[in-house]
């Protein structure tokens, strides 16, 4: 069994680690840390895990995390490179679902987070947790930063266009969608009930940290320039994520051809579904899953490819993703504990 802890276990991404890990054959949750929350029953806060999770949270100082094999961090940024270098000297290995270990550049990580990075020789080794495009990186290493959920989408939707090499790379269109969750359990006027329903809306217009994250990680897959435009949007609607890209083909390529090099790039992955051309994905088809799914468009047989990506922001898009981090790191099959058929309605 894989002794796991969990720093932060009362957020979104938190719980949602608690719901997939509770019925994984290979994990034990030993560990599961709250300050405020100090005491309670796991399932006091969250009856949906009674008779799962029977465990309770404790305080940082309390938890025995150099006990674990691997500590997963669903914190706010800043939390892990804090702790990562006492479990690192343990022996264990962190995931963090932070931006902690996901951009390789320190400047670029404090212009966009604005708190310094305090574990610079750290974030040298970690690797990016995205498994389609890291897979053997990931199976060798003690950290892990994993992607944003957006990032997510940008990557797996523009990274077999970018790789054939068939595009513009600067000059990449993001057009993103985001339920209320992927702002975080918290008391915030913005994310009410009252404030975010019935209504739509663009933010982060100006610059999103998101983009530096996303265009460093698309700039390994070519030598051309890379620029993304990306806006995201507040839609109403508790989880689920939708991305529309636009790319300008470089090349003549049929539409025949376009789907089946999306095909080919993602015909053994499990957790991608490349749908018929002219599909129209929706978030539903995705619910509490860690699948992604995705369909190409080509408007007036032009010159412009459409990709749309649907996902769930807390399972493939944050703690879903982690898992199969995890499942790679301890060398288990990459779905375990993962299968989840998607809800409906």
């Amino acid at each position: 069994m894989i002794n796991i802890g969990i720093v932060g276990g009362t957020g979104y991404t938190g719980v949602e680690l608690l719901r997939i890990l509770a019925t994984h054959p290979h994990a034990k949750i030993t560990a599961i840390t709250s300050r405020k929350e100090d005491g309670m029953a796991v399932a006091e806060m969250y009856p949906s895990l009674r008779g799962r999770i029977d465990i309770a949270f404790s305080s940082p100082d309390k938890a025995q995390l150099q006990d674990c094999d691997v500590v997963f961090f669903a914190t706010p940024h800043g939390v892990a490179m804090a702790q990562t270098p006492e479990l690192l000297k343990a022996g264990v290995k962190v995931i963090d679902l932070a931006a902690d270990f996901r951009l390789k550049d320190v400047g670029q990580f404090e212009k966009w987070y604005g708190i310094p990075h305090t574990c610079p020789e750290i974030l040298k080794e970690a690797v990016y947790g995205l498994p389609e495009l890291n897979r053997e990186e990931i199976k060798n290493a003690n950290v892990i930063g994993n992607p944003g959920c957006y990032p997510t989408t940008m990557q797996l939707g523009f990274y077999p266009l970018l790789k054939a090499g068939i595009v513009d790379a600067g000059n990449l269109i993001a057009d993103c969608k985001s339920g209320v969750s992927g702002a975080g359990r918290k008391a915030e006027i913005g994310i009410l009930f009252s404030e975010a329903s019935d209504s739509f809306k663009a933010y982060g217009v100006s610059g999103h940290r998101h983009t530096p994250e996303t265009i460093a990680q698309l700039q390994r897959l070519t030598t051309d320039t890379v620029d993304v435009l990306f806006t995201p949007h507040l839609v109403p609607m508790i989880r689920g994520m939708h991305s529309t890209l636009y790319a300008r083909l470089t090349k003549n390529f049929s539409n025949e051809e376009l789907q089946a090099l999306f095909e080919a790039a993602y015909k053994d992955e499990p957790f991608v579904d490349v749908l018929p051309f002219g599909s129209h994905p929706e978030t539903r088809s995705t619910r509490a899953s860690n699948m992604l799914r995705l369909a190409l468009h080509r408007p007036n047989n032009g010159n412009t490819v459409v990709v749309l990506v649907v996902q769930d922001n807390l399972v493939k898009g944050a703690s879903g993703q982690a898992v199969q981090c995890m499942n790679l790191m301890f060398g288990l099959e990459e779905t375990t504990g993962l299968m989840h058929v998607p809800v409906l309605p």
